[in-house]
């Protein structure tokens, strides 16, 4: 009989890929629950139940009876959430896997070395601030009863529905790749010289798969992240190159980015991405022996470009940030002009 996997979620830029790969390889009974909206992202042979997970009532009557070998939230972001899944799941699964996030990792950093043993602790950021909160309820459940949870801390994750970025309004990565195609300027954080690490969701997914179910995963946290590091440079030259055109860059502070709004530049920057962080996979390589992320970025995002490229849907205006890019640089333009005008 194959072990059962309920899936909160599912059908996100993490899930989807974990989703299709179980599929695939057809060694768990995996059942998706979430509100529908992306439903076709649901393959063949995965059970699909329709529903809203914070309706806690109605969820607990639908599963009523059922029993798991493996559940995981992927849509858990404050302390309420995990403790309703404690609720909906103590005593009925063999494993509770949490997604948390690796900007939980302390900032600013004092270490750009990161193992799962670095301080969770981030001043700049709510969003990771609720995910360490998160964790600690669900370990405190664990000394405390058992409960047999696993934390997990993606990092910068990506698919090929959007394209990785330090710098995007508030409707993706699409308008700073259209900035590019248009041979305007784009705005790259810092002196774009900090080193970052950009995973594919499908070298994720074999991490994530390999910790399903697997003993030596209870009661401890993992981040799963390739081991190829670039700096922004890097990364917004290889975007530029695959779309086939000059990158333009301009460099601005991200001090200076976090403080003018109206984005959270301040968590998304100062509480993530200007650290540089480097990450020892060594903990999940001894759990998954055998664990390599094979996806070079060069490759995932040239994937990751032509598809969107290929699928108008997912070419989302966002005239806004376009407009807010512009301001940014005459203001630096005009202040380079004055400057020179007064020395």
């Amino acid at each position: 009989m194959k072990p059962k996997a309920l899936f909160i979620g599912g059908t996100g830029t993490i899930s989807t890929a974990i989703t299709a790969s179980l599929a695939a390889e057809g060694k768990w009974d995996l059942t998706v629950l979430n509100r529908g909206k992306r439903s076709s992202a649901v393959p063949d042979g995965v059970h699909f139940i329709k529903a809203d997970i914070e309706d806690e009532a109605a969820v607990a009557s639908l599963l009523e009876g059922t029993s798991w070998d493996c559940v995981c939230d992927f849509i858990g972001f404050v302390p309420a959430h995990v403790e309703r899944d404690w609720r909906l799941f103590r005593g009925r699964t063999r494993q509770y896997i949490y997604i948390s996030s690796a900007s939980a990792y302390q900032k600013p950093a004092v270490s750009p070395f990161i193992t799962e043993g670095t301080p969770l602790a981030n001043p700049y950021w709510a969003y990771s601030r609720a995910k360490i909160d998160c964790e600690d309820f669900l370990m405190e459940k664990y000394r405390q009863e058992g409960f047999p949870v696993t934390v997990i801390r993606p990092s910068h994750t990506y698919c090929n529905r959007a394209v990785p970025l330090g710098v995007h309004g508030s409707k993706g990565s699409w308008q700073v790749l259209r900035r590019m195609l248009d041979g305007k300027r784009v705005i790259i954080h810092g002196d774009g010289t900090s080193q970052w690490t950009l995973t594919h969701s499908t070298d994720f997914a074999k991490g994530f798969i390999g910790l399903m179910g697997n003993p030596h995963a209870l009661g401890n946290a993992f981040h799963i992240t390739s081991d190829e590091t670039l700096t922004w440079n890097q990364i917004y030259e290889i975007i530029a190159g695959k779309l086939g055109v000059e990158l333009k860059a301009v460099h601005v502070s991200s001090e200076f980015l976090a403080e003018i709004g109206p984005y959270d530049l301040r968590g998304a920057l100062l509480g993530d991405k200007a650290a540089t962080m480097l990450y020892d996979n060594s903990k999940l390589k001894r759990a998954v022996p055998g664990f390599q992320a094979t996806v070079r970025f060069e490759e995932g995002v040239a994937d990751t470009i032509d598809n969107i490229l290929a699928h108008p849907e997912l070419q989302i205006p966002d005239p806004e940030f376009d407009a807010w890019c512009d301001r940014i640089l005459n203001v630096l333009d005009n202040a380079k002009a004055l400057l020179k005008q007064q020395s």
